[in-house]
């Protein structure tokens, strides 16, 4: 197995994926196996989506946009247009990739993707290794459980939401043969290495919680039995605010004052799941970015700059560590709602990352929304959080 990331500051489709084919040295390498293909919506998705299918050559292509960019191991580029691309050359391994709009029933959408991905792989009916996955935001829960209809509950899943740069919806993702808005783009792995994958939180509890009293999917009407603004107001004491007589977007108060879930005890240490706050309405009522059920007990989790810009070298760190081995290479999920709140040190972020996986290549997204799986879970889908996926260096 070879892996290679490159990365183009170019900001143009047609010069940005020059440069990404020419680090690639495709001409030596021949087309890679899996291409994740990474950007800024200000690329042209559609034209990137034709030229990458035109001078990659590969059938496995996933994209996705990111929130204002991308970071890897060269550094960050969050100017808007950044552009990165993850690649596989592995003739031991198989790999496939296929994507849908989620129309009017998202997990239908994503068994099927998922049965065409493996398909595509020449491999049906077989469990992968793991799924990348990038999926519009809004149905990521219905994603997931379509998936496992097809995988099972223990195969890695990992991946993001795609994202835009202001949550105006104009987020993209495509897979080898449609670009989509509302879509899933599903691609099975069966690599000739093994892979190992953390996904956490740079996030504590603070003490407070409540009880889910009522709620209509991802809207939350009331945690015990009180409107549920609040209640998020009062437990984080003010920094998030109400709404006064019309919706107000709460994203970037909530960023260090999300609501968190306990899924798991690890050690006995619980795991917390995290859901952001999105907007607050003038009756009480306040939209996250993830479902929560009525039962569910909630509990104010508190962030700083400082814990969300060193979370990501230890979730690598963890990764490495648990690979037991060199590493070839890996893909880094890192919320876009943190990126934004820690935008002026995301070198920092990107540092800590490279301090800890040396010159294996490495991509990251910002995405607005991470799937992932908890230590000893299932995989889940979260806000607010980060994953690095691991590929060894050693075959099986």
């Amino acid at each position: 197995m070879k892996i290679f990331s490159a990365q183009s500051t170019v900001g143009d489709v047609t010069g940005g994926l020059s440069d990404i084919v020419s680090q690639f040295q495709t001409e030596k390498l021949g087309p890679p196996d899996f291409v994740a293909l990474h950007f800024g919506v200000g690329l042209n998705a559609n034209g990137l989506h034709d030229a990458a299918k035109l001078q990659l050559g590969t059938e496995a292509l996933h994209g996705g946009s990111s929130c204002l960019g991308i970071m890897g191991s060269a550094g960050v580029d969050i100017g808007g247009a950044g552009l990165g691309a993850f690649a596989i050359w592995d003739k031991e391994g198989s790999y496939g990739t296929s994507s849908a709009d989620l129309g009017e029933d998202a997990e239908a959408a994503a068994r099927d993707v998922a049965i065409d991905a493996l398909e595509r792989a020449g491999r049906p009916d077989e469990i992968p290794e793991m799924i990348w996955l990038t999926v519009a935001p809004g149905r990521e829960e219905d994603v997931i459980a379509g998936l496992r209809t097809v995988v099972g509950a223990d195969t890695l899943i990992v991946g993001g939401s795609s994202a835009d740069n202001d949550v105006t919806g104009k987020w993209a993702q495509f897979g080898p043969d449609t670009l989509h808005v509302d879509g899933v783009v599903v691609s099975v792995l069966f690599p000739s290495v093994p892979t190992t994958s953390v996904y956490q939180s740079g996030y504590a509890p603070t003490g407070a919680q409540g009880e889910v009293t009522r709620v209509n999917e991802r809207r939350l009407f009331e945690i015990d039995g009180r409107a549920a603004a609040d209640v998020l107001s009062e437990w984080s004491s003010g920094a998030i605010p109400t709404a006064d007589g019309e919706a107000r977007s709460i994203l970037a108060e909530s960023t260090f004052w999300p609501l968190g879930r306990v899924t798991r005890q690890v050690a006995g240490v619980p795991f917390h799941l995290l859901a952001h706050p999105a907007v607050a309405h003038p009756d009480g009522a306040v939209d996250l970015f993830a479902s929560v059920s009525e039962g569910d007990r909630l509990w104010q989790m508190r962030g700083s700059a400082d814990s969300l810009v060193a979370r990501a070298g230890r979730v690598a760190a963890q990764a490495r560590q648990n690979a037991g081995s060199a590493v070839s290479g890996g893909l880094v999920v890192y919320c876009g709602g943190c990126m934004l709140a820690v935008q002026d040190r995301m070198e920092e972020v990107s540092a800590g990352i490279n301090a800890e996986i040396g010159d294996a290549p490495w991509l990251g997204v910002f995405t607005f929304g991470e799937q992932g799986v908890p230590a000893g879970d299932e995989p889940k889908h979260g806000n607010l959080m980060i994953s690095c996926t691991m590929f060894s260096a050693r075959e099986v």
